[in-house]
């Protein structure tokens, strides 16, 4: 047993959870202040909608795409006539689709963050670090497909799907055998994504527990003239 793979696919994650969690709940509960988006739109073009969007559009259906891949067994896709194949080109061509629109928004939000003064004086370090971190990891999502299309068995996709089965399971010693082999682009996507959890409490990101899902719920509001 590699200690690395232990340290980084085996531990790790599970202390990134308890940051997770343990930072999330610690901020709300202390500083609500901080708990929103910081928009900084006023300060923006008209092209700041548009990328904006892409970003967004692209963001939610690749977290989507990966918890649906990682997280649904196996055994229910199989169960559904999907086969590892299938999955492994659905996975592709849905993140290839929603990682290109991805890309072209936050292509233009990182320019800006990084090169437009106002923008620049507005943001702070961390601000400047998670748009960074969530760029690379796009990068490697990106490069992640060439590298599958040249393997299309689905393997490599199984025993992802197998080692985050293992880790859920808190089986951490089984699940680094099924990712100490898979190719580097995949292992380095995992530790970036894992990171982002780890950021994302002392981040804006919070702000994504705040989505009014209520609003697709509650009634009408019925405003009439006197």
């Amino acid at each position: 047993m590699n200690f690395i793979d232990m340290l980084v696919f085996g531990i790790y994650p599970y202390i990134v959870s308890v940051v997770f969690f343990l930072g999330c709940l610690i901020r709300y509960d202390k500083d609500q202040y901080t708990w929103k988006t910081g928009s900084s739109q006023m300060l923006s073009n008209k092209h700041f909608r548009v990328a904006s969007n892409l970003f967004h559009i692209g963001i939610i259906g690749i977290f989507f795409g990966h918890f649906g891949g990682l997280v649904i067994p196996y055994e229910v896709w199989h169960m559904l006539g999907i086969t590892l194949q299938a999955k492994q080109l659905i996975a592709m061509g849905a993140g290839g689709f929603f990682g290109v629109l991805c890309f072209i928004g936050l292509t233009y939000l990182v320019y800006r963050r990084l090169f437009n003064p106002r923008i620049r004086a507005s943001s702070t370090r961390m601000d400047t670090a998670i748009v960074l971190v969530i760029y690379l990891q796009l990068i490697l999502g990106m490069f992640s497909i060439f590298i599958s299309s040249g393997h299309m068995d689905g393997q490599e996709m199984k025993n992802l799907m197998t080692w985050s089965k293992y880790l859920l399971t808190f089986r951490p010693e089984e699940a680094i055998t099924f990712i100490s082999d898979v190719h580097w682009i995949y292992r380095a996507h995992v530790f970036w994504g894992i990171t982002l959890f780890l950021l994302f409490p002392f981040s804006r990101l919070v702000h994504i527990w705040s989505v009014p899902i209520e609003y697709l719920t509650r009634q009408y509001q019925i405003v009439r003239q006197k």
